[in-house]
């Protein structure tokens, strides 16, 4: 079987028609595939979120992750670029869901797409992918420890957000969602709150919380890292897009 991948800079049209920088990775070969936006953490546009951008291509699916600090601080490193957003306050709502429908109409252009495109969120992106589900055309959502989808921000915390659990019966595709008990921000009682909230809404979605797990459980290159709860993780996410992202 042809398993070369491509993964390469790319520029995409974001918020605005504005162009911006994104990382692509996708399968060569002719079979029509689903994708996957990735929303990258607080941290930034950085390696770790790029690795897991070539991931979802090695999965089997086409993959892209847009710079949503493009705009802020052009060609950047992560930490440069994650600490200007921060002194800004983070990254509007509005432009994020420019970006990451860009991104998604970047996905549905490729000669081998199925049409069918999910997004997956880490940290502050977890709420953004929940986000993109109240708002965007897209199949699917995966929230990895979304913080501030219910709750708000303590004090002097850089992020000027508002919580969106309003925004529930907006939810217009399934979401998965992955969390650590031992987590802050969410909270398990975030996480109830966020659960009760889409149950009522009458929206298809399924959470899971791991013991012995707090926040960035995914990260493998920090400290927070738990190898039991990410790897129960990855195969509920590729369950999750198996049955809602394949033709």
């Amino acid at each position: 079987m042809y398993d070369a991948v491509l993964a390469e800079t790319v520029t995409i049209t974001g918020a605005g028609g504005t162009a911006i920088e994104a990382y692509s990775a996708r399968r060569l070969d002719a079979a029509a595939r689903g994708g996957v936006v990735v929303i990258h953490h607080m941290p930034g546009y950085d390696r770790e979120t790029k690795e897991i951008t070539r991931r979802f291509a090695d999965m089997g699916y086409n993959a892209v992750c847009p710079n949503l600090y493009w705009r802020v601080a052009p060609n950047a490193e992560p930490d440069d670029a994650a600490a200007t957003a921060r002194a800004q306050g983070g990254k509007n709502d509005d432009e994020l869901l420019g970006d990451v429908g860009g991104a998604a109409a970047y996905l549905r252009s490729l000669s081998n797409a199925n049409g069918r495109v999910g997004v997956i969120g880490y940290c502050s992106g977890g709420r953004q992918s929940f986000l993109c589900a109240t708002a965007l055309p897209i199949e699917a959502a995966v929230v990895c420890y979304g913080a501030f989808i219910a709750g708000t921000p303590p004090e002097g915390f850089p992020l000027q957000v508002k919580p969106i659990i309003d925004r529930a019966p907006q939810v217009s595709c399934p979401i998965l969602g992955l969390f650590g008990a031992e987590d802050q921000y969410p909270s398990p009682e975030h996480v109830a709150e966020i659960d009760a909230a889409l149950a009522a809404a009458g929206k298809d979605h399924e959470f899971h919380s791991y013991d012995g797990a707090g926040h960035s459980f995914f990260s493998v290159d920090r400290p927070a890292y738990r190898a039991e709860a990410a790897v129960d993780g990855w195969k509920k996410i590729l369950d999750f897009y198996r049955r809602h992202l394949n033709a």
